[in-house]
């Protein structure tokens, strides 16, 4: 009987660290991650997205939020890929952890974004679900470099990055919102100097997704 993983196999990844779960954003998600952006993610006088998504306004974002998500899964194969994970924490929805390369197979890096309702800011969970997935990539998914980036303004998720291991990569000018130049301060991970978790990660569906990707089958803890 085919299954949602048969159909795409992100569907089928878990990953868990402590009280923290990562899964694949599936459609029952949705609607409830709008509710958590919607009720504020960010200062409205602030933009530290790169894509200022939280700008839509509230009638179109649910449904701009599925769109997006719709898409990254049509478009999810060797040649390029975004990989969106749901967070939770002790089992409440708080946020997503993506990561979105091209090229991959060459390159074997990408840039990481994730985003947390007001409500779970503070507490170090971005940090968490941050080496979460560089566990992912750098022990399951064969990365050599991961790559992020934010906003000199942005202080709080500089200081995330810089818990997790990684430097400074120089910097770029950005159009924040129409008309508005922010300054862009590139991050780079490389695994000698990743802060791994203090607890262990354990990892689920990983085969497919490496299928799914282009990856060789076999890697060490693969299953």
């Amino acid at each position: 009987m085919t299954t949602p993983i048969d159909l795409w196999a992100p569907f089928g990844l878990r990953v868990r660290c402590g009280d923290l779960e990562l899964r694949a954003v599936t459609d029952a998600d949705i609607p409830a991650l709008a509710d958590l952006a919607l009720g504020g993610v960010h200062e409205p006088e602030r933009m530290p997205f790169a894509v200022p998504w939280t700008d839509v306004p509230p009638a179109r974002l649910p449904a701009a939020m599925a769109a997006y998500y719709w898409s990254t899964r049509a478009a999810f194969g060797p040649e390029a890929w975004t990989l969106d994970l749901a967070v939770r924490v002790d089992g409440e929805l708080a946020g997503v952890q993506g990561f979105s390369t091209k090229d991959y197979l060459v390159v074997r890096s990408g840039e990481t974004g994730s985003w947390l309702g007001r409500a779970f800011q503070g507490r170090g969970i971005g940090t968490a679900m941050r080496k979460a997935i560089c566990v992912l990539l750098f022990d399951h998914l064969d990365a050599e470099e991961i790559d992020s980036a934010a906003f000199s303004d942005n202080p709080a998720s500089l200081a995330v990055s810089r818990k997790v291991g990684f430097v400074d990569n120089g910097t770029a000018r950005h159009q924040s919102r129409p008309g508005q130049l922010a300054h862009t301060q590139r991050l780079l991970l490389m695994p000698d100097r990743f802060v791994r978790p203090e607890h262990p990660v354990e990892v689920e569906g990983v085969a497919a997704v490496r299928a799914a990707v282009g990856l060789p089958d076999a890697y060490p803890g693969s299953r």
